[in-house]
């Protein structure tokens, strides 16, 4: 009788086992968009380098006057990134300043992934905020994940063949 116990215990362990595996499989698959959220390396470096910028951001909500170009031949720099971000805080003046300031030259977007989990899931992100760069037909040239800096962004799109000084 000892030995018909034993093996009933563990083929109940067993099929808890399998049970809670297979919680976790549907859990993974109900939520397959990734994982969107800030590196904490990133927020880290970001506030060593940074704190007086990051505390001012923090407390304040994300609003961006960015004027989208209908023009189809100019290169078009992405962000992907959310409204409750620190590091997606900091970059929003930045992402205003080369949109006014280079409104003829080059297209400024920003996306919110968190309200727009679907768009996260098309430009396959990990991290945010993330910063696409495309070139006037659509292709992808580059992606930086973190906070960018505008002189960073400005050398990059040179080192890609795109002088927006000129």
């Amino acid at each position: 009788m000892s030995k018909l116990w034993k093996i009933i215990i563990v083929l109940l362990l067993a099929s808890a086992v399998v049970a809670v595996v297979s919680l976790k499989k549907a859990e993974t698959k109900e939520q397959q968009a990734p994982v969107i959220m800030e590196s904490a390396a990133q927020s880290i470096a970001i506030e060593v380098n940074q704190p007086e910028k990051i505390s001012e951001a923090a407390n304040q909500p994300l609003t961006m006057n960015i004027e989208v170009v209908d023009s189809k031949n100019l290169p078009l720099m992405i962000e992907l990134g959310s409204d409750q971000c620190k590091p997606c805080k900091m970059m929003a003046p930045i992402l205003e300043e080369l949109s006014t300031e280079y409104k003829d030259k080059l297209k400024i977007d920003f996306i919110d992934v968190w309200k727009n989990p679907q768009q996260g899931r098309k430009y396959n992100i990990r991290v945010i905020p993330v910063q696409i760069f495309f070139d006037a037909n659509g292709k992808e040239l580059f992606r930086h994940e973190g906070f960018f800096p505008k002189e960073n962004i400005l050398a990059k799109w040179k080192e890609l063949g795109f002088d927006f000084e000129k």
